[in-house]
């Protein structure tokens, strides 16, 4: 299967129908903020030949299955980036270091201070970076109004 073409319009519209399970075309030109249905219609058409969503008795558009997305990885039916889950591991990591810094403060001397003050800006550093690359990654596959017309 080739998902190369899932990307833009067509991943949005592919992520929307995951989380609301099946969609009709109208909905996903409101839910997209799409300029027609027939917009919305095409792209649907093109998620079905891609094999990922299939049409039911009723002309709804159901997901047939959830692919992986390069960057990003399913909990649920939401898409999260990769960078997401990294800044949780500094966050974590940063939380650990600011405890041990706390509990031998007082019996350290300078420079383990100094050293252990730069450890705890550098995973802070990092968590920062990935904290930015992540929210980038999200508004990505986010349905924005200004967007209406990129069909």
């Amino acid at each position: 299967m080739d998902i190369s073409e899932l990307q833009g319009v067509t991943l949005k519209i592919y992520l929307y129908t995951v989380k609301k399970r099946f969609v009709g075309p109208r909905d996903v030109m409101r839910g997209v903020h799409l300029s027609s249905p027939s917009v919305a219609y095409r792209h649907l058409q093109k998620l079905e030949n891609m094999d990922l969503l299939v049409k039911d008795d009723l002309g709804n558009y159901v997901v047939k299955k959830k692919v992986a997305v390069r960057g990003y990885f399913w909990i649920g039916r939401f898409l999260v980036p990769n960078p997401l889950v990294y800044a949780f591991v500094f966050l974590v990591i940063l939380a650990i270091e600011i405890v041990v810094l706390a509990i031998h403060f007082s019996v350290e001397d300078q420079e383990f201070k100094i050293f252990f003050l730069l450890l705890t800006s550098i995973t802070a550093a990092a968590l920062v970076l990935f904290v930015f690359e992540g929210w980038r990654m999200l508004r990505k596959t986010r349905i924005y109004p200004s967007e209406e017309n990129n069909g």
